[in-house]
């Protein structure tokens, strides 16, 4: 097979079935006879051997390749016969060319699905009313299939390209017009046909999408609030009047040295307005409300998949198994200080001014293409780290390589955003004192309102340009030039060999039409895609209260890209049942609890609430923040200036001071530059909400997850009556044997039967419910 020994199976969907009466010798989706319809088909690349006339005497000797050819047609000639013996009928094209692409039809008899199904324990229904056509719908006699395809080979042996054929048009038609259109973004997806379509596996993951989706409908409403609020508020909040005010006359030390000159605190008005929009008190109340909103997810979520579970008779399922981040963020901080230093020499006052929001800018769209480039190059490292494993099941292999992908991914992804957050400016040191990287190059600080509107527009970026660049040109434009390529790449090749007769005049067939589609390449890019976004919507949410909004309108797009995607821009998969989301709903879980920690770093040490709240009720004379801004500014004496670090040329006369941003003692103190008072009483004010923050979510997300219970009430008393359906059929089969075995006797008592019965089905549902959750559920 064109894959033996390279990749896992594939498959793909034979999309434009015709009707049976037009389907006739081998068109369509039935046999030559027009009445077996086809079920899968098997692809392979094939090449004759080519000899000339005057070499007809060697044809004892053959080369290599023809060697090969010859072991790969006798390999699948064995493969067929395996087929064959497991009761599948096979039906293939005639090799008219000389090379190409050949297909085998396969069709499935009733009695091997049966005989699968058994063997797969699928459940039927008990009541005799129920009439079984094909078991599972459509992706449930492709599952079995599959399972009847992999039986024949060796244990060295894979299959690579397996065609998937459609049986039925009406899913198909009914999926692409009212899921895999725009036009109906906000109705509910048509689940059990996505699941009767393509399998359980993909319909988990649109179930997962539509339920994440809908959750965000809630805190992007609370966030745009709290946004609302800081634009409401902006103009009467005190500090950042403080600061606008050029009365106050609060000259700065440089940003730089020697390039850089003084700086007036009034310069960075608009900088302070904008920082206040994200960083107010509303902001604090929203990180507490998304510690929860994430316990409230993970709880729907679990409820809603336990419905799905039974709905899709998934409870007795078991698992199918078979047998240099942190350089590119360092080049980036290079930059920035390089930049910082090359702008500040411009003459023109307005570049000075605006010289850190343009080297900010700049810096974020470098490092936004960094993240994209390093997300491939970290896939193909995860791939090669998990292969060194050499993992027994593809199952732990999967899980291996997930794990390990994402690791990569969110330290690339998040790695320029946590230096911001928690790192730069925490080490610069006071003017005088500067701490230098290799010598020569100062580090950058932040601005006098803090980094969280720096931090902002790094989240704004990255989150925003990664999922527009992911979706329109690796999910959209980058599989139609590959598609175009492959089938530019097929008439090119069948133009240059010589065919028969009989090839050219053989209409082409949709499988030839639909082998030119891209290939599936499995699910963990869609979820790896949405979980990177789970993390920027609760990891960060303290400093960027939109990025639900932001990921809410996203989704919606998302869902029906990803839904015409899979019906129409790639090869149909093999369905797959499995119970659950696997191994990403445990990172789920990981990445709900670490976003606790990491906002309550955040609100603690990135912004000024901690602070502003410590000023205005320890040394505030009034209680309000009138003099924030004088309290926060260090006094600075410029004749302590190193002989590199003072400003060469300046345009201000008669400076003797300059004001810098920390809580440092004054030059003329008892220990001058040394830490006052104030920074220990803000330190140990932040320490204590972190342990407060922290403490007081993680309570609040234990007690969420304590009183929803994992199994709703509604399906506890269906899964009751069911069984109470199956006992009182089980017990009516009984009797009838019974008096089948025994026809004179009397029948037994119905009552005390019936009664015996029913005391066992309380016991039935628990035991029923507690292997569906695998943990302890509240009643």
């Amino acid at each position: 097979w064109r894959s033996i020994g390279e990749s896992p199976t594939t498959s793909y969907l034979f999309r434009n079935s015709r009707d049976s009466k037009e389907a006739c010798l081998g068109k369509g989706t039935f046999f030559a006879d027009g009445q077996r319809k086809v079920d899968y088909i098997l692809c392979y690349n094939y090449k004759k051997r080519r000899i000339s006339l005057h070499r007809l005497s060697l044809t004892s000797q053959a080369s290599n390749g023809n060697t090969h050819e010859e072991e790969k047609a006798m390999m699948r000639e064995e493969f067929e016969s395996g087929l064959l013996e497991q009761g599948l009928q096979l039906e293939r094209d005639k090799e008219s060319r000389s090379q190409g692409i050949g297909f085998i039809r396969l069709h499935v008899p009733w009695a091997t699905l049966s005989r699968e199904a058994e063997l797969q324990k699928i459940k039927v229904p008990v009541k005799k009313s129920y009439e079984l056509r094909q078991p599972q719908g459509i992706a449930g006699k492709i599952a079995l299939l599959y399972q009847t395809l992999i039986k024949p080979f060796r244990p060295d042996l894979t299959v690579c390209v397996c065609v998937c054929v459609c049986v039925c048009v009406c899913v198909f038609q009914l999926l692409y017009e009212e899921w895999a259109n725009y036009g109906v973004m906000f109705k509910y997806q048509p689940l059990d046909l996505i699941r009767k379509y393509f399998g359980e596996a993909i319909g988990l993951y649109f179930a997962w999408m539509g339920v994440y989706t809908r959750m965000l409908v809630p805190p992007s409403l609370l966030g745009l609030i709290v946004f609302l609020y800081g634009v409401l508020t902006v103009n009467t909040n005190v500090p950042s009047q403080e600061m606008c005010d050029d009365n106050l006359n609060f000259t700065m030390c440089p940003l730089c040295d020697a390039v850089c000159d003084y700086w007036k605190l009034s310069s960075v008005c608009s900088l302070t307005r904008a920082s206040y929009l994200f960083d107010n008190g509303a902001t604090t109340l929203f990180a507490i409300f998304m510690s929860l909103w994430a316990a409230f997810f993970l709880e729907h979520w679990k409820r809603r998949q336990m419905c799905l579970k039974h709905a899709w008779d998934l409870t007795s399922l078991e698992d199918e198994e078979m047998g240099v981040t942190f350089s590119a963020v360092f080049g980036v901080i290079l930059y920035r200080i390089t930049m910082l230093s090359i702008w500040s020499m411009n003459p023109d006052p307005e570049a000075k001014a605006s010289v850190r929001m343009t080297v900010t800018t700049t810096a974020i769209i470098i490092n936004l293409l960094v993240v994209l480039i390093l997300d491939e190059i970290y896939g193909a490292i995860a791939v090669w780290l998990t292969k060194l494993e050499v993992p027994k099941t593809e199952a732990e292999f999967e899980e291996r390589l997930i794990l390990k992908s994402f690791l990569l991914k969110s330290m690339n992804t998040f790695a320029p955003v946590f230096y911001v957050a928690f790192f730069k400016g925490r080490f610069a040191g006071p003017p005088g004192d500067y701490v230098y990287l290799f010598g020569h190059f100062r580090m950058e600080e932040c601005a006098p309102p803090g980094c969280l509107i720096e931090l902002c527009i790094q989240l704004s970026m990255i989150m925003l340009g990664k999922q527009l660049i992911q979706n329109n040109v690796f999910e959209i434009v980058i599989p139609k030039l590959k598609k175009m390529y492959r089938t530019y790449k097929e008439k090119d090749k069948g133009g240059e060999e010589d065919e028969d007769e009989e090839e050219t005049k053989r209409p082409k067939q949709q499988w030839d039409k639909d082998f030119s589609l891209d290939p599936y390449e499995g699910l963990s890019p869609e979820y790896m895609e949405m979980i990177i976004q789970y993390g920027f919507v609760t990891i960060f949410v303290a400093s960027f209260p939109l990025a639900p909004l932001f990921a809410l309108l996203n989704n919606v797009i998302e869902i029906r890209l990803d839904a015409a995607k899979f019906t129409t821009e790639i090869r149909r998969p093999d369905a797959v049942r499995c119970k659950d989301i696997g191994i990403w709903f445990n990172i789920l879980i990981g990445i709900s609890k670490f976003s606790v920690i990491t906002n309550a770093f955040v609100i603690s040490f990135t912004s000024d609430f901690i602070p502003r709240t410590v000023y205005q009720y320890m040394y505030s004379q009034t209680g309000s923040m009138h003099g924030f801004t004088e309290h926060s500014l260090s006094y600075f004496n410029v004749s302590n200036f190193e002989a590199d670090s003072s400003p060469s040329s300046t345009l201000f006369t008669g400076v003797t001071i300059c004001r810098y941003k920390d809580y440092r003692d004054p030059p003329w103190g008892a220990q001058p530059y040394s830490f006052s008072k104030q920074y220990w009483s803000v330190l140990a004010a932040r320490l204590a909400f972190v342990i407060f923050f922290q403490n007081l979510a993680m309570f609040l997300s234990m007690l969420v997850a304590w009183l929803i219970p994992d199994v709703p009430r509604s399906l506890r008393e269906q899964v009751r009556k069911e069984n109470m359906l199956l006992m009182e059929f089980l017990v009516q089969d009984e009797q009838e044997a019974l008096r089948s075995r025994l026809p004179h006797r009397s029948p037994t008592r119905q009552p005390a039967q019936t009664h015996n019965t029913h005391s066992h089905i309380d016991i039935v549902v628990e035991g029923y419910l507690l292997n569906r959750s695998g943990n302890n559920t509240n009643p």
